[in-house]
């Protein structure tokens, strides 16, 4: 019974993940009509952000998750006024092109920064 009671709460916890990415790109989506394939990626660099500040600044959780939402919010509205807010006014293949490029630029530059190797 412990093990179904665990496992029961491993998924509520890791649906609600799941929700709370979707509900990002539908709300993304149903605004500027972009599916944003970065927004999975923010919200990669935000845990990113929260594990160094727990291990190696020694604060709490509270604390971290406030400075990680800081700074995935800079990061988030860094992206669009450089990324997205020049091509308002193009097509929608360049924004999705760009969107595509946008998170590919996120994935290896937090590869590159965390140490991990890029497996082909």
């Amino acid at each position: 019974m412990t093990a179904f009671l665990q496992q029961l709460v491993n998924g509520l916890s890791l649906g609600s993940i799941y929700a709370l990415i979707a509900l990002g790109y539908t709300m993304v989506y149903g605004i500027i009509k972009l599916i944003n394939f970065a927004h999975g990626d923010i919200y990669m660099l935000g845990a990113y952000c929260a594990f160094l500040i727990t291990t190696y600044c020694g604060l709490g959780f509270i604390p971290a998750l406030l400075i990680s939402m800081i700074f995935c919010g800079v990061v988030g509205v860094l992206i669009e006024r450089i990324a997205y807010k020049p091509l308002r006014h193009a097509t929608r293949i360049t924004a999705l092109i760009t969107a595509i490029g946008v998170s590919y630029v996120l994935e290896y530059a937090t590869q590159y920064i965390m140490g991990s190797e890029v497996r082909t």
